[in-house]
């Protein structure tokens, strides 16, 4: 066995096995440097790039716009602004079969357009909504199922982390392709480019996860509440006026994006301060300060896995390992089509033990630019904004797919007595199969993902 596949079997190994992520990273990349120096696999040179390439990372445009897209989502998440949301979706699908289910789903693709954080979405609609569900003779199995998969569309739906952190990639492995065949002006895509592109999937996503709450959920019984604090009728003059702050919000960051009238750190900015417009009057001080923290931390959190994955890329390419997964990749039978079902279904297995970060920045790198170089049916190259929202669709299983899916734990350690870990885990089933033919679906028809870039970019 060669070198660089033993340090991808020993890597994962002991992320399995639950060491920090960024701290086994770089620890179990620098051991294997220092072994294939020792077995003349790999030339220590290599490691004096590292702070150059560190540097690169923490000043790098687009990451710069994670912080503030994190701040403004635990922002939202404390000012109880999805608990307007939620009462006032129940109000307006109260006579609709399935209406308080489908109003969770609602609000959890608004949030998912606001806030962009999977783990603050699940947590809030868990609190908010899953005892509500449960006395309106929602089934706990479903009730679970549901407020976990509304959560998760916080990753397909920008402006996601996730998207941030994967457009990025994608962006490094199409240069990088291109370099590799000799063009040295090469075409850029950006994240703008990956938010444009998973709009139509996400939304496709979010019509099945309706279709199937059309099918499953008890016939409609009148109920307009689905929060113990919903207010009088006389206190929300209209239900769609609870949509109008967080909606404005969207246009305002997603829309001067899409557009191209900010980058993604721009409009990260215009949201973080909006956000804060929109909570002035329910955040105090010390609210705003265990915010704060709690901000830090996930930052530094986030910061740390890819400064690991850095190292990581640097000695893995050192030891020869992109050579080794291209002969792999290539000799696979069916061609280009062929090597992208086995890197989804790698993709799709490695999201069983793995989150969607370590597979975006140690996965990912390795064969997006394999891919990519790889010719399609006509002889072009293929879609990197089309690859990429194929990776984000299929990293959004991941939050959803046991034992470690991230929304089930999150909504593990606020849900009620009712929601046993055995039905949770039956309730989120369905939904990763309904991800699973969205995924197919984007697979088989590619303009729903290229189909908005080239309407607004020309690309």
């Amino acid at each position: 066995m060669s070198l660089d596949i033993l340090f991808l079997i020993v890597l994962f190994g002991t992320l399995m096995l639950g060491y920090p992520v960024a701290l086994t990273l770089g620890g179990v990349s620098i051991l294997f440097a220092l072994v294939g120096s020792m077995m003349g696999a790999f030339d220590l040179a290599l490691l004096l790039t590292l702070p150059s390439r560190l540097f690169g990372v923490l000043t790098n445009s687009v990451l710069v716009s994670i912080p503030l897209f994190v701040f403004m989502g635990l922002v939202l998440e404390r000012s109880n602004i999805a608990r307007d949301m939620l009462d006032a979706a129940a109000r307006l699908f109260a006579n609709l079969r399935g209406g308080l289910p489908i109003s969770v789903m609602f609000v959890g693709a608004v949030m998912a357009a606001s806030t962009g954080i999977v783990g603050a979405s699940v947590v809030t609609l868990g609190l908010l909504a899953l005892p509500g569900l449960l006395r309106n003779a929602v089934p706990p199995q479903l009730a679970g199922g549901t407020v976990a998969a509304a959560g998760t569309l916080g990753q397909i739906i920008p402006p996601s982390i996730v998207l941030i952190v994967l457009g990025d990639q994608m962006s490094n492995a199409w240069q990088k392709m291109q370099l590799d065949a000799g063009e040295f002006a090469p075409e850029t895509v950006s994240v703008a480019d990956l938010f444009a592109g998973t709009l139509l999937p996400g939304l496709l996503i979010v019509v099945l996860f309706i279709v199937y709450l059309l099918w499953k959920s008890p016939a409609a019984d009148g109920s307009d509440a689905v929060t113990q604090d919903a207010p009088d009728a006389s206190d929300m003059r209209h239900p769609l006026l609870a949509f109008l702050p967080p909606v404005l919000l969207i246009f305002a960051v997603l829309g001067s994006i899409l557009i191209g009238l900010a980058t993604p750190s721009e409009a990260a900015a215009i949201g973080a301060v909006g956000a804060l417009a929109l909570a002035r009057r329910r955040l105090n001080w010390a609210a705003l300060n265990s915010l704060l923290q709690d901000s830090v931390h996930l930052i530094a959190m986030i910061f740390l896995i890819v400064i690991g994955a850095s190292v990581f890329s640097l000695v893995f390419r050192g030891l020869g390992g992109e050579e080794t997964i291209t002969a792999m990749l290539s000799q696979l039978p069916g061609g280009t089509y062929g090597a992208l079902i086995i890197v989804m279904l790698m993709i799709f297995a490695l999201g069983f033990f793995l989150d969607f970060l370590e597979i975006s920045l140690v996965v990912v790198p390795l064969v997006a630019p394999i891919l990519l170089a790889m010719p399609m049916a006509d002889g072009a190259s293929m879609s990197p904004v089309w690859l990429g929202v194929l990776i984000a669709i299929n990293l959004q299983t991941s939050f959803l797919t046991p034992p470690f899916g991230l929304s089930l734990f999150y909504l593990r350690s606020v849900a009620p007595v009712e929601i046993t870990t055995l039905s949770l885990y039956r309730g989120v089933i369905p939904f990763i199969f309904l991800q699973i033919i969205a995924l197919i679906i984007v697979m088989a028809w590619p303009s729903l993902a290229t189909f908005l870039p080239q309407f607004l970019y020309g690309q």
